[in-house]
């Protein structure tokens, strides 16, 4: 690991000014990613700046039909709280399931957003459930907020304040997951609104994305059976050690077809 500079504000506005002040600076939240990447010296900031300091960012309010998730919150926190999983049993599930305890009680909903790992669980949540991503400048939209892989719409210096997450009227999350990291080798979460049905994919691509297919046969027919004869694209799917593009196609429609009938089944 190469040497830094340790930095704490206590405030977003004391951040954005570090931030500004140095030469190759980066932010922390629960480092799950960032830490071991610094250790192998894949990543070498000049300037570590720590947000746990910034009270504003962390808690979880429900109001006017959402939830709102400071960024640093702990996906243990997001498990736990009575709230989430009165508005959206969906999320608290997803949250317990990420990782190990250790990944749980350190990594935040906001460092996972920002880092935009192919693999991770939330994003599936944010694009399913219509989430709305609020920086310290102003607020993304999620089919806006991911872009690429690891690549997301937030600018430079630019930090996750909070997730607000509309109250579905119901909605369910499966995944296929590595049997090592517990990262999701395919991910849907499938949620049901008043206008509609949204299915939100991880894992498959270089990003989270929407499935439009799947979406529209199950705005036709809210079942399992319905996605029998839906064609997934997986010309641009991930390939790797645990699964080719074709069996990620295939997972998709498999865990889309489980958390379909957990809608019924929870």
């Amino acid at each position: 690991m190469q040497p830094f500079n340790y930095l704490k504000p206590s405030t977003l506005t004391e951040a954005a000014a570090l931030h500004r002040q140095a030469d190759e600076p980066v932010y922390l939240s629960g480092g799950q990613t960032l830490i071991p990447a610094m250790q192998q010296r894949l990543s070498a900031p000049s300037d570590l700046i720590d947000l746990s300091g910034i009270a504003e960012l962390s808690g979880i309010q429900a109001a006017d039909g959402a939830i709102r998730i400071g960024a640093f919150t702990r996906h243990a926190q997001v498990a736990e709280s009575a709230a989430v999983r009165s508005a959206i049993p969906a999320l608290a599930r997803l949250a317990g399931r990420i990782g190990d305890a250790q990944v749980r009680n350190l990594g935040t909903l906001g460092g996972s957003l920002a880092n935009n790992d192919p693999a991770a669980d939330y994003p599936a949540a944010v694009l399913a459930l219509g989430a709305t991503v609020h920086t310290d400048q102003r607020a993304i939209a999620a089919e806006d907020f991911f872009q690429a892989f690891f690549e997301t719409a937030l600018d430079h210096g630019e930090v996750i304040r909070a997730l607000e997450f509309p109250r579905p009227r119901r909605a369910a999350y499966r995944k296929f997951p590595n049997p090592a990291s517990r990262y999701a080798v395919v991910g849907v979460m499938v949620a049901e609104f008043d206008d509609g049905v949204r299915v939100g994919v991880t894992g498959a691509g270089p990003c989270a994305f929407r499935a439009h297919g799947l979406e529209e046969a199950l705005n036709a027919s809210l079942s399992p059976d319905a996605l029998d004869r839906v064609e997934i694209p997986h010309e641009d799917f991930n390939r790797d050690l645990y699964a080719s593009a074709e069996y990620r196609a295939q997972l998709v429609k498999v865990m889309a077809m489980r958390a379909v009938r957990d809608l019924f089944d929870p």
